[in-house]
């Protein structure tokens, strides 16, 4: 039997405020392909199918036509809900479609396989929906379950228990959860939760001969036997870089026999720059990056007007832009109060002024100029009339030099 591992499809998420369900169309299209070409059996989808509890109804056609097209390309496909899922919601779904597509939500189905059968015998699916403890720990008379840990042992014990009866037919497991050992891209996973009870220990999930693991946005191989397949899209910087595929997964007579991985296609790549803001928009050294989502940090002294838009003009695609000084004067100490109790005259007030805004970069010399020049005219009597006119001068002239 041939199985496609994917997972976390998070349907309906957008990039850095930017829609997502083209992409996402085209990945799963080149996912269907891939099911076509390969002679994939069965697909998983291993939690997170949708980024939200209440999906729209563009997402809910994109999933119908995703499946109807796996399934007519000629793959069996089991789902399973994670934690950014609805149960009930894609549990509702599932009655609406067709044959041969599983969609696992209920914790009490746990124990109870989806099988399916090759020239070989069959093969006990498991799927296994995110269990959160505080809606779970009811579910079964007279076990307590505190955390994700110890749903996840109860789960595993539910299934062991049930391949005790099938006289070592083979099997695989679906989890949507974080095992211990996983490399995780900080940022990634918003629900993430390391370093305590709800880390999911490797040896929990002894006994499948695979397990499909979800929740995790990056390829991760605990063991042969247990890998996270990662999401088909790129929805952080943080996976700038690296790969987006699926697990294609042979199982033989005996069990597992080889474990592949297929790269999908990225609609557009991801890349992080750095340098001043005119180095940005203007070196040959970034002509590659104009077509790709950037995260742009320019390293100027000062804060630029209107950084992004000007980085636009360049990088169509630019969805985030921080500034990070590449030299930060070293702090004198003093508060804004007492800058402004140590300035000499009305110049130095407004120098004050711009030195804590600006973090320790004072006016500049054309600035100094400038605000002599004003300072003058108010000192010289200027009329409120005379000194708007002045300032929208003052105003042009400072978008002039910023541009």
């Amino acid at each position: 039997m041939r199985i496609l591992h994917t997972s976390d499809w998070h349907i309906g998420r957008s990039f850095h405020g930017h829609a997502t369900l083209d992409a996402l169309r085209g990945v799963l299209g080149a996912l269907t392909a891939q099911v076509r070409e390969r002679g994939v059996d069965v697909v998983i989808v291993a939690g997170d199918v949708f980024d939200s509890s209440v999906p729209s109804a563009a997402c809910y056609s994109l999933l119908s036509d995703a499946l109807r097209d796996i399934a007519q390309a000629g793959a069996r496909i089991v789902v399973t809900s994670g934690n950014h899922d609805s149960a009930a919601r894609l549990g509702f779904q599932s009655a609406l479609l067709r044959d041969g597509i599983h969609v696992v939500t209920d914790p009490l189905t746990i124990g109870t396989p989806i099988t399916i059968a090759d020239a070989h015998g069959p093969v006990h699916f498991y799927g296994i929906p995110y269990l959160e403890p505080a809606l779970v720990r009811t579910q079964w008379d007279g076990v307590e379950l505190r955390t994700q840990r110890e749903s996840l042992e109860h789960a595993m014990g539910l299934i062991r228990a049930d391949l005790a009866t099938r006289g070592g037919e083979r099997s695989i497991a679906v989890s949507h959860c974080f095992a211990a050992g996983v490399d995780a891209t900080p940022g990634v996973e918003r629900d993430i939760q390391q370093g305590g009870l709800d880390v999911v220990p490797l040896a929990t999930f002894d006994g499948p001969d695979y397990v499909a693991l979800g929740h995790i946005h990056g390829r991760n191989r605990l063991s042969d036997r247990v890998r996270y397949s990662g999401a088909p899209l790129h929805y952080s910087f943080g996976e700038a870089g690296k790969p987006r595929g699926s697990w294609l997964v042979d199982l033989d007579a005996d069990g597992l026999a080889a474990v592949e991985w297929l790269d999908l296609p990225v609609p557009r790549r991801l890349a992080r720059i750095e340098g001043t803001l005119d180095e940005l928009l203007t070196h040959e050294r970034f002509t590659a990056d104009e077509d790709a989502w950037v995260s742009v940090r320019y390293t100027d002294a000062a804060p630029q007007r209107d950084p992004m838009r000007r980085l636009q003009q360049r990088f169509a695609f630019c969805a985030t832009v921080a500034h990070a000084p590449a030299i930060v004067p070293d702090a004198d100490g003093l508060t804004y109060a007492a800058r402004v109790r140590a300035t000499r005259d009305d110049h130095d007030l407004v120098d004050a002024f711009l030195t804590h805004v600006r973090g320790g970069v004072g006016a500049t010399e054309r600035e100094s100029a400038v605000i002599r020049e004003v300072i003058a005219e108010v000192a010289a009597g200027a009329t409120g009339e005379g000194l708007a006119a002045e300032a929208a001068r003052v105003a042009r002239e400072s978008r002039a030099g910023a541009a």
